[in-house]
């Protein structure tokens, strides 16, 4: 073996050991980090006191009886959906949220309110909707606001004239956010 090869072998092991080492520490995060605290002499929180520590730090940042930022709530209309006026590119645009839309949907006519102006060329996708095929315009929404949210550069498609009413904030707005989930009637969400 010359010594080029062997000094190769030293560094392809060197990466190995590396890599190994940096695989173990991430499947035993817990167990690395109280053996290093331990290690350090270092007085980890408890789950929680870290708990109490954030709960106390967000109510010395807020006035009393306010909202988080970034958080909104909606209550069910009359037909158990959630429906929001949202602001998008600018312009307000009703929507019902639908955790089954993979993008925000608008109507061609939402889309003119929002400013999103499109040629019958720009209808170059097809989908599938619970109403059956429908041609649409792939957009980016360059802002989505929900009352104190804000996701910018949202994915979104554009259906032809009359093929749908109305707006559907789906999935491309709601996985951009840090949590969603339905609490006792009301839809909640945080940015």
């Amino acid at each position: 073996m010359t010594s080029a090869t062997r000094t190769l072998m030293g560094e392809i092991l060197s990466w190995a050991v590396v890599a190994v080492v940096l695989a173990y520490a991430m499947a035993n995060f817990e167990s690395v980090k109280g053996f290093t605290a331990t290690l350090l002499g270092i007085e980890l929180p408890q789950d929680g006191e870290a708990a109490a520590t954030v709960k106390s730090a967000n109510a010395l940042s807020q006035a009393p009886n306010s909202r988080p930022l970034g958080y909104v709530e909606l209550a069910a209309d009359g037909s158990g959906h959630y429906r929001a006026d949202l602001e998008i590119n600018g312009r307000s645009v009703g929507a019902m949220v639908d955790t089954g839309a993979t993008v925000v949907a608008m109507s061609h006519e939402d889309a003119r309110r929002a400013g999103i102006v499109l040629s019958s060329n720009d209808y170059t996708h097809r989908v599938r909707t619970a109403n059956g095929i429908a041609k649409v315009a792939p957009v980016t929404l360059s802002r989505v606001r929900l009352g104190d949210i804000t996701v910018r550069n949202v994915e979104g498609v554009v259906t032809e004239q009359g093929a749908m009413d109305g707006t559907l904030l789906g999935m491309s707005f709601l996985s951009r956010l840090s949590r969603f989930e339905i609490r006792d009637g009301r839809l909640i969400l945080q940015e």
